[in-house]
């Protein structure tokens, strides 16, 4: 979607605002005016009759602070008993400057929210800050800062900036990520995770980012192996990291899709990062000579109804059962044969049927997507038979043929008998039931991998017991709080484990000495609930005395369940994938522990296009550049000092130094406002001349004129709402919002000075400018309502203009009618009106018939023959460019435009 806000003049999407002027976008003092500068009306009672740069400026520096201090008080006041509307903008990384996908997204959200509360609702439109991560750590490594305080001062940076834009979010609901009031609550949610087993620890081939010095998910390395941030090309290490078991909700994820409305596009972006649900995972026990290992092992079968099958369980080379620490490594070492399917002196137990198989190592560089380990199957497949064979495996053959081509289930135990499709669903059934597997997914999807070997990130709540293995921290001592580093390395390890006071704590459950987890979360967990504590922001436990009841939430479930789902989410697309699915996924389980009611957390996504901007990038390393580490001399640029460059254009980003600041593109457009200005002028100057108003004094040709506008602002006000609820294409409802300033333009100043029409288009032009233009509509409106002698009670019920109700269609206008009455224009000049029945208007041949044979038609044809009739939709009294010997009508409500060419 292309969007225009803050302006009616189509410059670049966000860059400015009205009444915003160059070179002053983001700058949080005062703009001071010159002594000798007019003054506005809303400050003196004098209107200037110009809108000038000086009148602009003085707009912005009075209702600035005016509409933001409203916005605020009218939040207090607001009834819980109005329909809600939660519209959320994807909260910033506080890097210490604004871009232009920030601005973009922001101004849409503030549009959307004055537009809602105008219609009378609830509107929570909250900011907050996702403020872990590496950029900030970076910082302190390089600068010798600590990174906390770094980043505390760049929000603070970035909300004047905010602030200075004139965006009204609800500040009291602001949340910032690396806070223990909302950390405290990250930890508590993978608690739950953890509780639920859907949280563990395994040995696992990682992605390294060698700059960051940090692992990578598989979704943070682009489609050239290298890191998202850094890029840097990725390496590959076996390193124990945390995992989330995202893949338990692939279906439910994948179903639920069908529910919501159209995201342009990002459905079908979730569905293929999901991929087809047809196979699942069962658990395996390892066993050496019929010794249990205390390794468990998921191995994917694409076809689970035939499990009791199984004849072996299959594993790659590259599996980290063969090159970590685990404790078959060296049966399996002993067994494997390169380029051959070694079978090994490891067996697997499935938990499921009970029996136990061979494990086999692959001569396959890989099988299917990302699968790693998989159930050998004979009866469903002929290249497993065929391994089978090969190794002189023995199996169960479980599947029954009848002449039909039906298969039914044979030595399956309870499930024999059953039908291939109702043994698929009782099976898994069965497996998820006794947690041994069985949660549909497909063979492209892996675990979430979230740990990361830094220090400014929520610490994982996990303690290492020699005894006890990994234990939670109980809910009632969170948050596990970061403790102070006196410097920063960055090399590899995570620099907690030089917190050794911090490091090395008691277990929980059996009091033995333990080791506190040293990874910290992927900061894509932060964002996955924060939608959930906007909610919520205020519920912790820092100052609640020991003996009162421990609060347990991260959020009041009678709040979240008010205000969940979203009803528009705005970001970039970039995110369309990863957050989104994270943020889904969570929803989902909070669903399931009873947390919220909602399963699904947005219900409208609207998503903003990359915004990018050239990029620099060292040749031989990949490293991002900044413009002073280039010169820029010859044609090509190179490297100061030497060295190759590649340019490029990719995604803005603080990371790659290509980000845009929003200030240097305002310093480059202008805003075209002065015609909504003028007509504000217009009406007040015609309301001062020496006749008070009266519509009785208006002639029948100005009398055709008001109807028109009173048909163009019923138009415009339908199509404006329909555009911002419904597919938020706020360029058409620019356009549609131009089409009524022309005819408000061209209407005579005698319609201005004696029609209520005139007047209330005028009134509702304004107010359906309010949300993307607050600044120019308040001075507007309240020029409006100080105009002389007003005919209409709408400029008379006070407020400012975005304590307006939102404008609406008259109900005669709805009406339809039984006959339509055609205005003809004959060789480009008006000669009469012709009425013809409704339901033949869209008829061409008819409508052109009952034209030619009307009275005035024949009149002024003048025996001429018609060469041409095109009939096409259009608004009311639309016209065409007409050229000589051309017959044109053009419609009123819900007819349409013909253009008849003559000889």
């Amino acid at each position: 979607m292309q969007a225009s806000v803050r302006r009616l003049a189509l410059v670049p999407l966000g860059a400015a605002r009205s009444g915003l002027i160059r070179g002053a976008l983001l700058s949080p003092a005062a703009r001071l005016l010159p002594p000798s500068t007019r003054t506005l009306l809303s400050e003196t009672g004098e209107w200037e009759k110009d809108y000038k740069t000086e009148t602009r400026r003085k707009v912005e520096e009075w209702w600035h602070p005016r509409i933001m201090a409203q916005w605020r008080k009218d939040a207090l006041k607001e009834s819980s008993e109005k329909k809600k509307f939660y519209v959320l903008s994807m909260f910033p990384y506080p890097s210490g400057r604004l871009h232009m996908g920030h601005v973009r997204v922001y101004t849409i959200s503030d549009t959307i929210g004055h537009f809602q509360r105008m219609r009378g609702h609830q509107v929570l439109n909250p900011m907050g800050w996702d403020a872990f991560g590496l950029p900030a750590e970076n910082a302190a490594i390089e600068r010798g800062l600590d990174p906390e305080e770094w980043t505390k001062s760049n929000i603070q940076s970035m909300r004047e900036q905010l602030d200075s834009l004139g965006l009204c979010f609800n500040w009291d609901r602001e949340v910032t990520t690396c806070l223990p009031d909302y950390y405290r609550w990250t930890q508590y949610l993978f608690v739950k995770l953890f509780e639920a087993g859907l949280a563990y620890q395994k040995e696992a081939v990682v992605n390294w980012d060698p700059v960051d010095q940090t692992v990578l998910a598989d979704e943070q390395v682009d489609e050239n192996g290298r890191s998202w941030r850094s890029g840097a090309l990725v390496e590959h290490k076996l390193l124990t990291q945390w995992f989330i078991k995202t893949t338990n909700y692939a279906k439910p994820l994948l179903d639920a899709l069908a529910d919501l409305p159209e995201w342009y596009g990002v459905k079908a972006m979730q569905a293929n990062w999901i991929g087809e649900c047809t196979g699942c995972y069962f658990d395996f026990k390892l066993k050496v000579n019929g010794e249990d290992t205390g390794e468990t092992l998921s191995a994917y079968s694409s076809s689970p109804e035939s499990v009791f099958g199984a004849a072996y369980l299959s594993i790659l080379p590259s599996h980290r059962l063969l090159h970590g620490s685990s404790a078959v490594r060296s049966a399996l070492e002993k067994s494997f044969q390169p380029g051959r399917d070694s079978l090994t002196e490891v067996t697997a137990h499935n938990l499921f049927t009970g029996h136990e198989v061979p494990l086999v190592i692959s001569h396959k560089e890989a099988f299917d997507a990302y699968l790693d380990t998989v159930i050998g199957i004979p009866d469903c497949s002929e290249e497993d038979l065929s391994v089978a064979r090969a190794l002189n495996l023995s199996w169960t053959t479980v599947l029954k043929s009848d002449e039909d081509g039906n298969q039914t289930l044979i030595n399956s135990d309870e499930f024999s008998g059953l039908s291939r499709e109702q043994a698929f669903d009782s099976i898994t059934q069965k497996a998820r039931e006794q947690k041994t597997g069985g949660h549909l997914t497909s063979s492209k999807l892996r675990d979430w991998l979230i740990s990361r070997q830094r220090y400014w990130g929520t610490p994982i709540p996990v303690v290492h017991c020699g005894s006890c293995g990994p234990v939670a921290v109980p809910e009632e001592e969170l948050p596990v709080t970061l403790p102070k580093l006196p410097s920063l390395k960055g090399k590899g390890a995570s620099p907690l484990e030089e917190a050794h006071d911090w490091v090395n704590c008691k277990c929980p459950r059996c009091k033995g000495p333990a080791r506190r987890e040293t990874d910290t979360m992927d900061t894509f967990v932060d964002s996955a609930w924060y939608y959930f504590r906007y909610t919520d922001p205020i519920t912790q436990t820092e100052t609640a005395p020991s003996n009162l009841l421990f609060l347990s939430r991260p959020f009041e479930r009678q709040l979240a369940d008010h205000w969940l789902p979203v009803d528009v989410y705005i970001g970039g697309k970039e995110h369309a994938v990863m957050h989104l699915y994270y943020a889904r996924f969570l929803c989902h389980f909070c669903k399931d522990q009873g947390l919220v009611a909602h399963r699904e957390p947005f219900r409208k996504l609207l998503v903003q296009g990359l915004i990018k901007g050239q990029t620099f990038k060292e040749a031989e390393s990949g490293r991002y550049l900044k413009r002073e580490e280039i010169d820029f001399t010859d044609a090509e640029p190179v490297m100061r000092g030497g060295g190759d460059i590649d340019v490029t254009w990719e995604k803005m980003s603080k990371s790659k130094n290509n980000g845009l600041d929003p200030q240097d593109v305002v310093q480059q457009y202008g805003v075209d406002t002065s015609r909504l200005w003028q007509l504000v002028t217009k009406l007040r100057g015609a309301r001062q001349l020496a006749d008070p108003p009266s519509p009785s004094l208006l002639k029948k040709k100005e009398l055709a004129e008001t109807k028109k506008i009173w048909g163009n602002k019923n138009y415009a006000i339908e199509e404006v709402t329909s555009h911002f609820t419904e597919e938020f294409l706020f360029n058409a409802a620019i356009s549609r919002l131009m089409g009524l300033t022309n005819t408000l333009s061209s209407a005579t100043v005698r319609v201005a000075q004696h029609s209520v029409e005139f007047e209330e288009a005028l009134a509702a032009l304004v107010m359906m400018t309010a949300p993307m233009a607050p600044h120019l509509a308040s001075e507007l409106w309240a020029g409006l309502c100080q105009v002389e002698n007003p005919l209409s009670p709408i400029l008379q019920r006070g407020g400012d203009v975005l304590q307006q109700v939102w404008p609406t269609v008259d109900p005669e206008y709805l009406e339809v009618p039984d006959f339509v009455e055609l205005s003809v224009l004959i060789n480009n000049k008006a000669c009469g009106t012709v009425t013809v029945p409704l339901q033949v208007s869209k008829d061409s041949k008819r409508v052109q018939q009952l034209i030619l044979e009307s009275p005035l038609v024949q009149k002024h044809l003048g025996g001429r023959s018609i060469k041409r009739a095109i009939l096409s939709p259009g608004p009311p009294s639309s016209t065409s460019s007409l050229t000589s010997d051309v017959l044109v009508f053009t419609a009123t409500k819900d007819t349409n435009e013909v253009d008849f060419n003559t000889n």
